[in-house]
């Protein structure tokens, strides 16, 4: 596995803009692309009981996001949330819900002065590894 994941310009710009949208609570979607670039966000909507602070994605929306990637010929590549509370690396929950082994986990800072506000992890059986982030 690449120790970096391309992102498109334009996708790391849209991501802190939908944090700072809603800074109190996590934002949440897809990513997709082609050829292992990210060129596209999917927003999502936060089904989670208390969107400050967790995030879950209906299932029901995710099917729905998976068809359109099929439909528009792109890979599901990523997942992305925010943390309203600006410390954007994977929380206990956040490996513990990493589902896809696949897929890229995106985590967002909405705090205009964050170092990195978007950070990429690996998340495998529990063990977490960070990305670095190839803006194209």
């Amino acid at each position: 596995m690449n120790a970096f994941i391309k992102v498109s310009g334009d996708v790391c710009a849209k991501l802190v803009e939908q944090a700072r949208r809603e800074p109190i609570a996590e934002c949440c979607g897809l990513l997709a692309g082609c050829e292992g670039v990210i060129t596209h966000v999917f927003p999502a909507a936060n089904a989670a009981p208390d969107p400050a602070k967790n995030y879950e994605i209906d299932p029901r929306e995710t099917v729905r996001l998976l068809r359109e990637f099929r439909e528009q010929k792109l890979e599901f590549l990523g997942i992305y949330h925010s943390h309203p509370n600006g410390k954007n690396e994977p929380s206990a929950r956040d490996i513990e819900l990493a589902y896809y082994s696949e897929a890229i986990y995106f985590i967002v800072s909405p705090l205009a002065d964050a170092a990195k506000p978007v950070r990429a992890f690996s998340i495998r059986d529990g063990r977490v590894t960070e990305l670095d982030v190839e803006v194209l």
